[in-house]
Parts: C-alpha cells; structure tokens; sequence
C-alpha cells in the first residue's frame, strides 16, 4: 500500500489535495490488486473511470466549443477525439508520472502493465472521477485544462503528426514509408525502432512499445525537422 508522503507527492504533480483521500486510493487501484488483496470489487478504479470518461467528454466539449467559435460540429468532433482519445490520455498521465502511483497485481505488474497505454489512460480518467466527486466540476475543469487541454497545437501536431506528414509528402509528389529496424526487450515489454523514409532516404527515428507508437514518433520528428519545407 502506500506511504503518506507518496500521496503527497502525486497531490502536489497535479496541483489538487483531496479531503477524501480514498477516492485517490481508488482512482489507483487496478483490479488485479483489489482481486489479490481481497478488497470490495467495486473499491478499484473501474466505476471512476467510468466517470471521469464522462466528466472529460463534457468539459472537454465545452472547451473546444468556447475556445473554437468557428469550428464546425465535425472538426470540435474531430479535435475532441484526438485529445482524449487512449493514447493521448497514456501521453498526459506519464508527464505527471501517474504510471508509478498506480496499485497493480503482481501479474500485472510482471507483464508490463504499469506502463500500459490502456491501464494508464483508465486511471487518468478515474482520477478526474475522483477530483469531480471530491471537488466539484471547477476542479477537475482545471485539471483537464492544465494537463490534457494545455499545448494543443503541439499535441495535435504528435497525435495527427502519421496523417500530416503523409498529406505534405504526398502533396510533394514524393513517397513515404517507414521500416522497422529494431526490436528489443521481452516479448511483454518490447521496444519497436522505426525509420521513416522519403523517396528511399531516412528522414527521421522513433521508438515506442508498438510499431504503430514508433511510426508516430518518427512522423513527428520529420515535422519537427520541417525536412519538406527546407
């Protein structure tokens, strides 16, 4: 279980002291650990999730809509997705290093799962369950404003940066593809290196825990570089 100073730490990552302090306890707690410690099923973070998924959809939405006046339904629609969407919720937990704070079962915890897109994007969500139940709707609001709404330009650029960059070379005339040229770690944890390539030349390096994650990275790199606009 954890030390009072643990909780403490992640209160002062995100800005937010909770006067109940169980429903940060089940805002981190996977079942996989709730099952082996036989605690109540319902005391992990499962029902959070479901809140929070539902408290980020709104505030999320009024957002883009106060933010965005000229934005149709279709691209607040399409914003929305991206920013809230598995892995961009994994991309925010991790600036927080929300993976370290979570409770995991110890099969859970051998196969990987504290690093998990799908297990930490869940408890970013419950979190934000959890500081709306303990705070109020103007809590988690700031929240989501300061660690999944903030930078949108640049996280629009990671998330959609696949799409982009195929659109510019394309527009270019020129043709994209991406190679896998390494793979390392066990097969639970793997590591996928990735080269993007243009007409055949490496224009950029990515890694991730999945070929699709390495592609993205590599993609963003190459629009950080601005190679196409040289």
């Amino acid at each position: 279980m954890y030390r009072q100073e643990e909780l403490k730490e992640l209160e002062e990552r995100i800005g937010y002291v909770f006067v109940h302090k169980e429903l940060l306890y089940q805002a981190l707690t996977h079942s996989s650990f709730s099952n082996e410690q036989k605690i109540n099923k319902y005391k992990n973070y499962e029902r959070l999730e479901f809140l929070g998924d539902a408290v980020l959809e709104l505030l999320s939405s009024r957002f883009f809509y106060e933010t965005y006046p000229e934005m149709s339904e279709g691209q607040m629609t399409r914003l929305r997705s991206s920013m809230v969407c598995e892995p961009a919720l994994a991309f925010c937990a991790r600036d927080i290093s929300l993976g370290k704070y979570i409770l995991l079962g110890k099969g859970e915890e051998a196969t990987g799962g504290r690093k998990r897109d799908s297990i930490i994007s869940d408890v970013m969500e419950a979190l934000i369950g959890a500081i709306y139940l303990d705070g109020g709707i103007r809590k988690a609001d700031r929240f989501v404003k300061k660690f999944i709404l903030s930078d949108l330009e640049n996280k629009q650029l990671f998330y959609d940066s696949k799409t982009i960059l195929q659109e510019k070379v394309q527009k270019a005339g020129k043709e994209l593809t991406y190679e896998l040229v390494e793979e390392t770690g066990p097969e639970h944890d793997k590591i996928f290196v990735v080269e993007a390539k243009i007409d055949g030349a490496v224009v950029g390096r990515g890694q991730g825990r999945n070929k699709k994650s390495a592609q993205q990275q590599a993609a963003y790199q190459v629009l950080l570089d601005k190679i196409l606009e040289e």
